[in-house]
C-alpha cells in the first residue's frame, strides 16, 4: 500500500459565507488534482469555523462575575474565559495559564476551542473563533458536495490540534468525520499468533489528521487543507463523535 499526502494549493483566505466546499473544488482544478475514490480530504477547523461565521468580538463581551473569578485564577482575559465558559459544559481543570473544559460536544480540551491565532483582524476589533457548531454534520456537507462534483467515494476529516493529558506537544485529531469509520473496533480479531484481540479500538481519523497535521502547520504554513489517497479501509461510517469518551471511562477527569 502506498499512501500519499498532499497539500492542497491556492486555497484563498476563508471569510464568513465563503462557499468552503467550491473554494476546495476550485483549489483541485485549478491544481489538476483529481480525486480517486476513497481518497479524503482533511480540512483544518480554522478554515471551516470562519467560513460558518464563528467569530466573536472581545470587544463586544460583559464579562459575568463567575468568568472574572475564574479570569483571576487562571490569569486569562475576563472577556476571553466568558466566550469560553459560553462553550463549555464545565469545567475540568484550571491553573494558571490553563484552563480545561468539558466542551459543549463533549470534547475535554483547552479553552473550548477558542483561538485568537491565525484569526483575520477584520473579523472584529479583537476576534476570537470558535469550534463549528456541529464539527460532523459540517463535514458531511462538505463530502456531500465534494461527492456531487466529483463523483467518487470520498470522505472528509475536520482537524484541529490538541494537547494531551499524558504527553508533551500537540497533535492533530478528528473534530468531525463524514464517509470514513472514526473508530474502528478491531475487537474479535486476531493478531499475528492467532490471540484474539479484546480491547483494541483504533481512532482511524485522528491517526489521519495526525498524519495530515505536518503538512499544515500550526504558523503561517497556510496549508490547511490535504488530500490523503491510497488509504484502505472497511467498516461502516461513523462520525468523530464515536471517538469520544465517556466520563465514566475518563480516568483523567
Amino acid at each position: 500500500m502506498v499512501v500519499t499526502l498532499t497539500p492542497l494549493p491556492h486555497i484563498p483566505k476563508v471569510r464568513p459565507g465563503d462557499d468552503l466546499s467550491g473554494l476546495l473544488i476550485a483549489a483541485c482544478e485549478q491544481s489538476a488534482l483529481s480525486p480517486a475514490d476513497g481518497d479524503i480530504f482533511v480540512v483544518a477547523q480554522k478554515v471551516v469555523s470562519k467560513a460558518e461565521g464563528r467569530h466573536v468580538d472581545l470587544a463586544e463581551v460583559t464579562p459575568s462575575e463567575q468568568a472574572k473569578t475564574l479570569a483571576a485564577q487562571v490569569k486569562k482575559d475576563p472577556r476571553l474565559v466568558e466566550v469560553i465558559l459560553g462553550e463549555s459544559r464545565q469545567v475540568v481543570r484550571h491553573r494558571p495559564g490553563v484552563l480545561i473544559v468539558e466542551h459543549r460536544l463533549g470534547f475535554i480540551m483547552a479553552n473550548a476551542g477558542v483561538d485568537r491565532s491565525n484569526v483575520d483582524p477584520d473579523a472584529g476589533a479583537e476576534p476570537v473563533l470558535l469550534l463549528p457548531r456541529d464539527p460532523d454534520a459540517s463535514a458531511e456537507r462538505l463530502r456531500e458536495r465534494l461527492v456531487a462534483h466529483f463523483r467518487k467515494r470520498l470522505a472528509v476529516i475536520i482537524s484541529d490540534s490538541w494537547g494531551r493529558a499524558w504527553r508533551r506537544g500537540t497533535v492533530g485529531v478528528a473534530l468531525g468525520a463524514a464517509g470514513l469509520p472514526a473508530l474502528m473496533d478491531m475487537r474479535g480479531r486476531s493478531d499475528l499468533f492467532g490471540h484474539q484481540l479484546r480491547v483494541t479500538q483504533t481512532g482511524f481519523a485522528d491517526e489521519i489528521a495526525s498524519a495530515a497535521s505536518p503538512l499544515m502547520g500550526q504558523a503561517d504554513e497556510a496549508q490547511p487543507v490535504v488530500l490523503v489517497h491510497g488509504l484502505v479501509w472497511s467498516g461502516a461510517p461513523a462520525p468523530a463523535a464515536t471517538l469520544i469518551r465517556s466520563a465514566e471511562e475518563d480516568l483523567f477527569r
